[in-house]
């Protein structure tokens, strides 16, 4: 049996989606990185599956695997603007280049949410160094879960609460992507059983994530039951065509229709 190169992203958000996966290495050889990089092995050809940032999908012939994708209706917790003062008053904005669906999600969100037009600033994950020169910075993932930003005096404005806001729907973040022909329809039903048995066991992977500290493996629960859904149906392929169509419209990517496995 030849087994499926996979590269997920390392965040705890993904662990439901790859809990499962790593326990049968004869099937899955799984690699960890960040989205953006990730999402740079698919394009390569170097892995034959990803779970990449969505906004990927409009940079090559890809297929989505039904039913898989991490999300949100309302608040998400860990993709966050985090400003100094009124959103009005962003002249500078720097962003965590970790994923590329929030980088386009925040550009979506300025242009048709908050009607301000930032000079967008590329920068590492440290938000303490990201606003010292800029009025806002757009950090994502375990880093933004695990910040104390009112130590920094810093408003959090959470993306996911913006987006269903704005359009009513949920946001999809990352989903399963490849090539067309790169799984058939077994390795398809084994993704979406390994969701369903990730998600029954959030506990055990809070407690993973946690190392034995009790704080973070209740911060870590919190995040997997009340923030982070885990799918991909009816609503959650709307929400994520509507995103996609926004980011064409702003030139960053072509319009496409979305196709599954």
């Amino acid at each position: 049996m030849k087994r499926l190169r996979l590269g997920a992203v390392s965040y705890l958000n993904a662990r439901p989606l790859t809990w499962a996966l790593d326990r049968d290495p004869d099937r899955w050889s799984i690699r960890y990185d960040v989205p953006a990089a990730c999402a740079a092995l698919l394009h390569e050809g170097a892995i034959d599956l990803g779970l990449i940032p969505c906004i990927e999908y409009l940079q090559g012939d890809y297929r989505l695997v039904p039913g898989v994708g991490i999300g949100s209706k309302g608040a998400i917790a860990t993709v966050a603007l985090y400003a100094r003062g009124p959103l009005m008053s962003i002249r500078r904005m720097a962003i965590d280049t970790s994923s590329r669906t929030s980088v386009a999600l925040v550009k979506i969100l300025c242009r048709h949410r908050f009607q301000i037009n930032p000079e967008f600033v590329p920068s590492p994950p440290d938000l303490k160094a990201m606003t010292r020169d800029c009025e806002a910075a757009l950090l994502i993932g375990d880093p933004a879960l695990e910040v104390d930003h009112e130590a920094l005096g810093l408003r959090k404005v959470d993306l996911g609460v913006e987006w269903t806001a704005m359009t009513g729907m949920p946001f999809i973040y990352a989903a399963w992507t490849g090539r067309p022909k790169a799984l058939g329809l077994t390795e398809v039903d084994l993704l979406k059983k390994a969701q369903i048995e990730g998600v029954r066991e959030r506990e055990a992977i809070a407690a993973e994530y946690g190392r034995g500290d009790a704080v973070v493996t209740a911060r870590a629960a919190r995040y997997l039951s009340d923030n982070v859904r885990y799918g991909l149906g009816a609503a959650e392929v709307a929400g994520l065509q509507l995103f996609l169509d926004y980011a064409a419209d702003l030139g960053l990517g072509p319009k496409r229709r979305l196709e599954f496995f």
